[in-house]
């Protein structure tokens, strides 16, 4: 029997909402007993999501923003997923190729932005090449490590079913090494929605990031600068369910790791 009992539905909900409602609480009272004019109350972020609503700003930010983020992310994912299972397929050519990416993998993407800029110029290009380079080595190194942590008994199996290498590695292997290449997705796709904020900062005239430092550099709108920080917090957090929700799903669960 489980010792931590499951949460029920209505705490879901409670919780964090109180949670939530406790922070608004602090940052309010915070401000009013700094009496700061500079960093903004709840009120007047609020006030300030609203402007930049009738202002028909936000929306088109946000899908910048999210575009690049699709482009970036899918391209990663295309290219480093069949890139992952072959390397964990084939340990041999993972050792030729694993020092390449054990050297490349820690270097920041921000660190690439003078990079990018010398080879794509300002402007979607850049952008999108930061967000790939961010997705792209955790979900290779994901594809890899599921992979090879197939136990050698579901191969041998398979084998002795007669299935060709092909077929085995589609219809054995990456199922088994699916839950671990949806935990690296995830982990990919928060990297990437962090690197595009920080792209547009610097790279880009449009986005989220563009929202946050334009807001910054005219007239000092921090109300406007904490409302587009809300917008990308809670627009990762949505991103971050949507993944969530993927992982539920039975037919993904599926692995050596839930086999009983």
């Amino acid at each position: 029997m489980n010792s931590l009992a499951e949460p029920r539905k209505w705490e879901r909900f409670f919780w964090p909402l109180l949670a939530s409602g406790l922070l608004l609480a602090v940052w309010y009272c915070s401000v009013v007993w700094t009496a700061t004019k500079i960093f903004p109350s709840p009120l007047q972020v609020e006030k300030g999501i609203v402007e930049l609503f009738h202002r028909n700003v936000l929306w088109s930010d946000i899908g910048s923003s999210l575009r690049r983020v699709a482009i970036g992310f899918g391209a990663a994912t295309l290219v480093g997923v069949p890139l992952g299972l072959t390397l964990g397929w084939y340990p041999a050519l993972n050792q030729v190729v694993n020092p390449v990416l054990q050297i490349l993998r820690p270097i920041s993407p921000i660190a690439w932005i003078p990079v990018a800029i010398i080879f794509f110029g300002i402007g979607d290009y850049a952008a999108t090449f930061l967000i790939f380079l961010g997705s792209f080595f955790p979900i290779v190194v994901a594809c890899v490590n599921g992979v090879s942590s197939v136990p050698s008994v579901y191969r041998r199996a398979g084998r002795n079913f007669g299935l060709r290498p092909m077929q085995l590695l589609t219809k054995v292997v990456f199922p088994a090494a699916l839950p671990q290449i949806i935990v690296g997705l995830r982990l990919a796709l928060g990297i990437a929605w962090l690197v595009v904020v920080a792209a547009e900062m610097v790279a880009v005239d449009s986005g989220l990031g563009y929202l946050v430092i334009d807001s910054r550099n005219s007239g000092k709108r921090y109300d406007l600068v904490v409302a587009a920080m809300l917008m990308i917090g809670v627009i990762g957090l949505a991103l971050d369910w949507g993944f969530r929700r993927i992982e539920a799903i039975k037919s993904i669960r599926w692995g050596f790791g839930n086999a009983s």
